[in-house]
């Protein structure tokens, strides 16, 4: 039979991750195709979990399903749907099969499946036959491995259940794959390393908690989507999440924008105005730089969290809020206390509960899955038919030691993406971004070896 090991594996105690890639292999050797993608429905676009013949920035790339009429075409129906050799649909993986090389794909045919799980959307299963053509026993054989595929993912959602269960009372009220996801234009985390695992983990573990969280790490790491995270996963997910640029707060007015002040408190206050710990009620307020804050107001920042009180600039009397409270700052508190720059007192109430954030150049391969998330980004806002990198540009980017993270990693994807375009490209072409585009010198301080390139890794659903 030949789907027995498809169901020796739904039998076997694996880890998700493992079990769906397998289940990714077995299905490209019994159907003899050249690449099979599992994508998972996350708002307007799909996600790759599990993917085997597909080159590895394709694991970080998100498809947004307006812009990719194959996939579309598959989500809307639950019968499997092909596409033949002659079809003009664009093929959402033009130029990221790992045997081309950044090829334009040959003339070949594809066939697909949505996935459904406990009766709602889940995703979309979808092979490419680069050999021979899919017939109508193929497309009849997907159909019964839809079913495998389907309860693969049921069961790898039961064990993230209970695993959460057995974690209780941590992550009471937590429920991360019904949580909302970043839309259109919001990045979500992007990666699979031991680092960031570990991390996420963690923040797993302390969301469900009422604990001050103080992210800490360098500057373009993402803390902003970690505070987030924190604020998805945790009971408050349904209040506000207040964000609160420390920095760009004036000396003059932060007491006023984070505590509010009454009319008449100021030249100019006409009338009563709420702060930001009133805005976030019932939800979290997020200080990023923290450290930037003004001694005075650091001050009754340390009151708040002691006691659940915020008096408003010129009142007579303080008001009890419920907010929790994530900070994130690039600095070292530590030497900011000792210099007199920050409130020993407030510091410690701040970092009940510190998570520092890996740097970029030590999560290995991840820079790869970052990369082609803003591939696939830089390929949708300039109209390409397909956006890559080279080998040698791959290297490229796991040599350089990133100072500013992955947020410098973006501007370098996206002002490569640009130069390419300027040097006379055409849109319609597979553009392959080569290492010379992307302006790194590798050797000006090179980084500590990561871990082995993971060709074919599967993402938790």
């Amino acid at each position: 039979m030949k789907d027995a090991a498809l169901l020796a594996d739904l039998a076997t105690d694996l880890p998700q991750a493992i079990r769906l890639q397998r289940l990714m292999d077995h299905l490209r050797v019994r159907f003899d195709c050249g690449a099979v993608a599992l994508l998972q429905l996350e708002e307007d676009h799909l996600r790759p979990v599990a993917v085997v013949g597909l080159v590895p920035e394709a694991l970080g790339r998100r498809f947004a399903i307006s812009q990719h009429p194959r996939l579309a075409a598959i989500l809307a129906r639950r019968e499997v749907t092909s596409f033949d050799h002659d079809s003009t649909l664009p093929d959402p993986y033009d130029g990221l099969l790992d045997s081309l090389v950044g090829a334009p794909l040959p003339v070949h045919d594809c066939m697909g499946v949505s996935l459904q799980v406990e009766g709602q959307p889940w995703g979309a299963l979808t092979l490419d036959a680069l050999r021979g053509t899919f017939g109508a026993q193929a497309r009849a054989a997907l159909a019964d491995c839809k079913v495998l595929v389907e309860a693969a993912v049921r069961i790898s959602r039961l064990e993230r259940e209970v695993h959460a269960l057995r974690m209780a009372p941590h992550t009471r009220g937590v429920d991360d794959e019904r949580a909302p996801r970043g839309g259109d234009g919001e990045m979500d985390i992007v990666g699979q390393s031991a680092p960031l695992s570990r991390l996420l983990h963690e923040l797993q573990v302390v969301a469900g908690s009422d604990l001050p969280v103080l992210l800490l790490g360098e500057t373009g790491v993402g803390k902003e989507l970690f505070a987030r995270l924190l604020h998805r996963q945790s009971k408050r997910r349904a209040k506000p999440l207040v964000h609160v640029n420390c920095a760009a707060l004036p000396e003059s007015l932060a007491e006023s924008e984070l505590f509010g002040h009454v009319r008449g408190a100021f030249s100019g206050a006409v009338a009563d105005r709420p702060g930001r710990f009133e805005a976030a009620e019932g939800g979290t307020l997020f200080l990023d730089e923290v450290g930037e804050l003004p001694l005075a107001v650091q001050a009754k920042l340390l009151r708040t969290l002691q006691n659940g009180e915020i008096q408003r600039l010129g009142a007579d009397r303080p008001r009890r809020v419920d907010v929790r409270v994530i900070a994130a700052t690039n600095r070292n508190l530590r030497e900011q206390v000792r210099d007199g720059a920050f409130r020993a007192d407030l510091y410690h109430r701040l970092s009940v509960y510190p998570v520092p954030i890996p740097p970029l150049r030590e999560r290995g391969d991840d820079v790869l899955l970052l990369a082609g998330r803003f591939l696939e980004l830089n390929r949708a806002r300039l109209g390409l038919r397909s956006l890559r990198l080279s080998a040698g540009a791959q290297e490229a980017l796991r040599r350089y030691p990133w100072p500013g993270n992955i947020r410098e990693l973006e501007h370098v994807i996206s002002r490569a993406a640009l130069k390419a375009l300027s040097r006379g490209v055409h849109r319609n072409d597979i553009v392959t971004l080569e290492a010379a585009l992307l302006d790194l010198d590798a050797d000006a301080a090179p980084r500590m070896p990561g871990p082995p390139p993971k060709r074919r890794t599967a993402q938790p659903p």
